[in-house]
């Protein structure tokens, strides 16, 4: 695609300034580039969007001053975005192939019924697999690797409000755009470079909050009678804690479940039982050409 594909590109940021900046040239890199970037800066800090406007004055640039977490950032971009297709990034996440956003607007031409396509993420020391023009179909998505509609996004509602969101975000997004009979692709087409090695993954409080999260999902989108399977799912969680040494953080994301649940119960609303057994029942597949 020669012309410049009308994909806005978005970026979630907070207080790594010399990785977000890096982020952003990366995405400015890339030929083309995307139509439109957008920055949102959490829990004002201010010395972060200052720096962003002053390397790249076209992007836009908004702030919160309160913390809203990577799902109220990613509202606030989503709702200012000007183009159908958008791209999300963490500020440490980034194209590998220079014409990623050629593909993605390729992707989606081709495939007018997929709601969004993850991308194949990579981490530092890990070799990279072949760009192939295939997809998959997936039942979740990595939340700084994915270009979806902007319209399908919108009709399901926004990310829920949590300042930290592993274990709900994505599977929340996706299991709404299933209950509406979206479809969701893997592709190794698109590649991203996440740059970090997600030790913080075992701090206790994102440990305790992701134990925590499994049940919320549960209890605002499933209907009562999954409710085994998600505490077979808060249990196989707490199970991979223990296997992987995260020891700390298991007890206290077991106990903040009930008030967890409480304070966000203005958030349940239930999808179809066919749309939670057809998650469950999505699995990555066979990878087929486009």
């Amino acid at each position: 695609m020669s012309d410049r594909p009308q994909i806005t590109a978005t970026v979630t940021a907070f207080e790594r300034i010399a990785q977000t900046l890096d982020t952003l040239r990366r995405l400015e890199s890339c030929r083309p580039p995307p139509a439109e970037m957008l920055v949102h800066v959490d829990a004002g800090r201010h010395d972060c969007a200052a720096a962003v406007r002053a390397s790249f004055p076209a992007v836009k640039v908004f702030v919160s001053e309160i913390g809203v977490g990577p799902g109220g950032g990613r509202n606030r971009l989503i709702a200012a975005a000007s183009h159908e297709l958008v791209a999300n990034f963490d500020d440490d996440s980034y194209p590998i192939d220079p014409d990623f956003f050629a593909r993605a607007g390729e992707l989606f031409q081709h495939l007018p019924e997929v709601s969004l396509a993850t991308a194949q993420i990579f981490h530092p020391g890990e070799a990279l697999a072949p760009d192939r023009r295939v997809i998959g179909e997936t039942d979740s998505f990595r939340g700084g690797a994915v270009v979806f509609r902007r319209s399908h996004l919108l009709e399901v509602g926004d990310y829920l409000p949590l300042a930290i969101a592993y274990g709900a975000e994505e599977e929340d997004i996706a299991l709404r755009l299933i209950d509406r009979g979206r479809r969701l692709v893997a592709t190794p087409w698109l590649r991203i470079f996440h740059n970090s090695t997600l030790a913080h993954h075992a701090e206790p409080r994102i440990n305790a909050a992701t134990i925590a999260n499994i049940a919320l999902l549960a209890f605002l989108r499933y209907p009562p009678r999954f409710y085994p399977r998600a505490a077979l799912q808060v249990a196989n969680r707490v199970w991979f804690s223990l296997r992987m040494g995260r020891v700390r953080g298991v007890v206290s994301g077991l106990a903040m479940i009930p008030l967890h649940l409480w304070r966000m119960r203005a958030h349940r609303r239930l999808v179809s039982e066919a749309a939670v057994a057809a998650k469950f029942a999505l699995r990555d597949g066979a990878w087929t050409d486009f």
